[in-house]
């Protein structure tokens, strides 16, 4: 038998458009001039550049991630349940690539980390305004998180605005009670700036709906896409706190918070309380 790379070449074909004098080009569409410029290391170290990239990366999937989300909350709203479940999907999605980015982030050691740490200073992922945005979205409210936004008047008003609407566990309770099913109205008029609290009205809604899934298969496929979000949404937050634990232990993070200690505390809270209780009860 021959050996199959013995022509190990491919020719360019006449066809393919080399000429982007006055036409847009791959780079042109996706801007990738000050994407690709826009990674400064402030130290010598070659394992910065990883350390910026892989962060960079983070925030363009946590943007993608937004705006799916604030599409889905639409979805919900306008009883599209379809393209809903098709965003929430991509979410997913999403979440589970971001979680696989520490597994590259962990190559990095820690010694190699403490060469660049002080280059840092106080700048931190807590301050990231796609992770708030999406927490916001998702229903983990809390207001005292945008005091870190102010110094960014765009952001803050965003954000400003997105903790004072419906978030999308908000919309899908409307939707339980648009559907027939009884929900307290302390619960459909609260504040919703503030973080939701488990509700006996919601949990039994949730029971209804899983009990008779034929009858409510949107409500009970949506719940399905909810905790799959939650699911990966917590790999994604237990990855991060180990990846955090193996490159730093138990330092205080460069914003000032306790840092492993701080992200553990995420892992107690639940966006979808009553879609995980049900379970107890079926």
């Amino acid at each position: 038998m021959g050996c199959p790379y013995n022509n190990n070449y491919r020719p360019m074909e006449d066809a393919i458009h080399t000429d982007f004098k006055d036409d847009m080009s791959y780079g042109d569409y996706l801007n990738l001039g000050p994407i690709l410029s826009a990674q400064n290391p402030l130290s010598d170290q070659h394992d910065e550049m990883l350390f910026i990239i892989i962060h960079q990366a983070s925030e363009l999937w946590l943007k993608l991630a937004g705006h799916e989300l604030s599409k889905a909350v639409q979805n919900i709203q306008n009883g599209d349940f379809g393209h809903a479940f098709k965003v929430i999907s991509r979410v997913k999605q999403i979440l589970n690539q971001l979680t696989q980015s520490w597994n590259i982030l962990s190559t990095l050691t820690p010694v190699d980390y403490l060469k660049f740490r002080d280059a840092l200073g106080h700048s931190s992922g807590f301050q990231s305004y796609g992770y708030r945005k999406i927490e916001f979205l998702l229903g983990n409210k809390n207001e005292s998180l945008l005091q870190v936004h102010e110094n960014d008047p765009l952001v803050y008003q965003e954000l400003k605005q997105i903790i004072t609407q419906p978030s999308l566990y908000d919309v899908t309770i409307q939707a339980l009670e648009q559907n027939g099913l009884s929900i307290d109205k302390s619960v459909l008029a609260r504040d919703f700036s503030q973080p939701y609290q488990s509700n006996e009205s919601v949990l039994k809604a949730w029971l209804n709906v899983y009990q008779n899934a034929d009858e409510h298969f949107n409500l009970y496929e949506l719940a399905e896409k909810l905790v799959d979000i939650e699911d990966s949404f917590q790999q994604w937050r237990f990855k991060h706190m180990y990846t955090v634990q193996r490159i730093i232990g138990n330092k205080v993070g460069t914003g000032g918070s306790s840092g492993v200690g701080f992200l553990k505390k995420a892992l107690d809270i639940s966006f979808f309380p009553e879609l995980f209780e049900l379970r107890t009860h079926l």
